[in-house]
């Protein structure tokens, strides 16, 4: 593998170095989307029994901002449910909006290595084509294999280009599209506290 890599040129480093990164993006992002980390079960019931019951005071509100995503939308609608409907929906969208931010970090990254991979390798070939024809001007071509392994290690960084890119789109993909599912039950939930909340006397829920 190290011959491999080595025979490659300069240009395997960045390629590899692609690689690291893709990797360590996709490992924290498999970490970071879990739903149970978004989305707690039952945390919508949950919130909505402590605020009819013992209300919810500064610290309350704080720790259910921290706990989740979903809790942080919640914690930002709780806040501002006595300042009427539309200020509570307001407040939340905007909750909603900067945990998709939080939820896509690193997504760019991700999208720039799946593009920029391949546009490597397809350089590090030409580079190395480069080489062979220098080659073939100074010595001719009567060695065919000197011929056939410089190209063969010209195209080297191609095909590693393409083994990060690959991955990398996949996931990209993959994680853009759990996202979208994640923020669309996150505003689902969402809009049921703010019908929970005001399809009651607002009055009667306590909110310190």
């Amino acid at each position: 593998m190290l011959e491999i890599i080595q025979s490659g040129g300069w240009l395997m480093v960045p390629i590899l170095l692609c690689s690291v990164i893709a990797a360590a993006i996709s490992v924290e992002r498999l970490w970071s989307l879990q739903r149970s980390r978004i989305l707690p079960k039952n945390l919508l019931a949950q919130t909505w029994t402590a605020l009819k019951q013992e209300g919810f005071d500064q610290q309350k509100t704080r720790d259910l901002r921290m706990g989740s995503s979903l809790g942080q939308v919640l914690g930002a609608g709780i806040s501002n449910a006595k300042r009427g409907r539309e200020i509570m929906k307001e407040a939340m969208e905007e909750a909603t909006v900067q945990i998709n931010h939080d939820l896509e970090r690193y997504m760019t990254a991700l999208g720039i290595i799946s593009s920029i991979a391949p546009l490597l390798g397809l350089l590090g070939t030409v580079v190395g084509m480069i080489d062979v024809f220098n080659s073939l001007m100074r010595e001719g071509a009567g060695n065919a294999g000197v011929l056939a392994g410089g190209i063969s290690t010209a195209l080297i960084t191609t095909a590693a280009g393409l083994s990060v890119a690959i991955p990398a789109l996949m996931f990209h993909r993959f994680f853009l599209r759990r996202v979208d599912e994640l923020i669309v039950e996150v505003e689902h939930e969402s809009s049921k506290l703010v019908d929970m909340v005001h399809g009651h006397d607002v009055d009667g829920v306590q909110v310190d």
